[in-house]
């Protein structure tokens, strides 16, 4: 035998779903945490996850949350307080699986754990973090992050929702729009003026004044209970205000942590719809032979299974610098820009492979496409994550 020959004996198979090999790249805990993931998604969630986004309707959350928190992903990445203490890649790649089924349940996990989970635990008091964070971790508990309003999003820093003192007490008045889990949560974490500055307040949501109406007639995202808060006249005591913070500092790291999973995310999403484009090409016959044996096709899925290597490389990267420690907001951005980009992309051209079939819920493709619509604007629009980048990259701030 030859050194080429013997050196070919010891390379591994090809896997078409894996091409670029980047399971080698993980840990024996991090692919773990993907099958555990993987398999929860592929028994509770992919049986019905068309149904749900068919009819506008989102699973009985409150029994998903609690699956979800038995298995350990509801703010696996904070430590303390019930929760899991995973690293920060655990939890993308459990972003990603989650994703890959569909992005109203990444939005679940994603709202429950790195914006109202984190908030308390970055931010909170300990007597906050002892009531919430524990019955949140466990998914008994369900939160929600009122940040956005109606004519306020990418422009954080001009919201309207005024909290005012009432002798020892806060009375907070205003709207906040496009909040996951907002008609189901059972704490909200609610972003408001006052005369000290942005301040941020833990409202149990059963408090006289707060409401939270459910908004209808969407088209993305319609396996996720998306609402409205109204707070009139909401009063909370003192302790409700979150202590260590003053500013938009604190809603926007809440926000950062969020985008990370959504760069994760995003790249679930895709490969779904590479996957299903995959098979469907193997499946489908036009002129006596499968469609995946023209190049027009051929390169179609070669072109996607490229961008989706690279989404995922970059996903695991900033992975790696956010266990480290050494992970900036700008790299955050230029995650969810890249990727957030690529998936559409990926989801476009799969559509293109399966044609007319590609618009049908039979099939997972346009379902993503139309949710990653969603997720290029939430937690940051396309075009404020390229002014981050490109202030990174001028050093001139061009937002106003």
């Amino acid at each position: 035998m030859t050194l080429s020959s013997t050196a070919e004996a010891n390379v591994p198979a090809l896997s078409p779903l894996d091409l670029a090999g980047l399971d080698d790249l993980l840990t024996d805990d991090e692919l773990a945490v993907r099958t555990a993931v993987r398999r929860l998604c592929t028994h509770r969630i992919a049986p019905h996850v068309t149904d749900w986004f068919d009819t506008g309707t989102a699973p009985d959350v409150r029994e998903l949350a609690r699956e979800l928190g038995t298995l350990g992903v509801l703010g696996m990445h904070l430590d303390g307080y019930g929760c899991p203490g995973m690293s920060a890649t655990e939890y993308g790649l459990a972003c990603l699986e989650l994703e890959a089924c569909d992005s109203g349940v990444r939005s679940l996990v994603s709202v429950q754990g790195s914006l109202a989970m984190y908030a308390i635990w970055r931010f909170g008091s300990e007597a906050q973090k002892e009531q919430w964070l524990p019955e949140m971790a466990a998914g008994t508990a369900i939160g929600c992050f009122g940040l956005t309003e109606p004519d306020h999003g990418s422009d954080p820093g001009s919201l309207r929702t005024r909290a005012r003192r009432d002798g020892t007490d806060w009375v907070i008045d205003g709207r906040k729009m496009w909040i996951t889990n907002g008609s189901i949560a059972d704490v909200a974490i609610v972003w408001a003026q006052t005369d000290d500055g942005l301040r941020g307040f833990v409202v149990d949501t059963t408090t006289p004044g707060f409401s939270a109406p459910e908004i209808t007639k969407k088209m993305s995202l319609r396996a996720s209970v998306t609402s409205e808060l109204v707070l009139d006249g909401v009063r909370v005591p003192d302790a409700a205000a979150l202590p260590e913070v003053t500013g938009l500092g604190g809603p926007l790291s809440c926000l950062n942590e969020a985008r990370f999973g959504i760069v994760w995310g995003a790249m679930g999403a895709a490969r779904a719809a590479w996957e299903a484009a995959l098979s469907y090409a193997a499946e489908r016959e036009q002129f006596g032979r499968p469609i995946a044996g023209f190049q027009l096709t051929q390169a179609k899925l070669a072109g996607m299974a490229a961008e989706l290597v690279k989404g995922q490389l970059l996903a695991l990267h900033l992975g790696r610098r956010k266990d480290a420690g050494t992970l900036r907001h700008e790299q955050v951005s230029l995650g969810k820009l890249a990727n957030v980009r690529a998936a559409l992309d990926i989801c476009r051209t799969a559509r293109t492979v399966l044609g007319a079939n590609g618009i049908s819920l039979e099939y997972p493709v346009i379902r993503h496409m139309t949710n990653l619509e969603s997720v290029l604007t939430y937690e940051g629009t396309e075009e404020m994550h390229a002014l981050v980048v490109g202030q990174a990259l001028t050093g001139h701030a061009a937002f106003r």
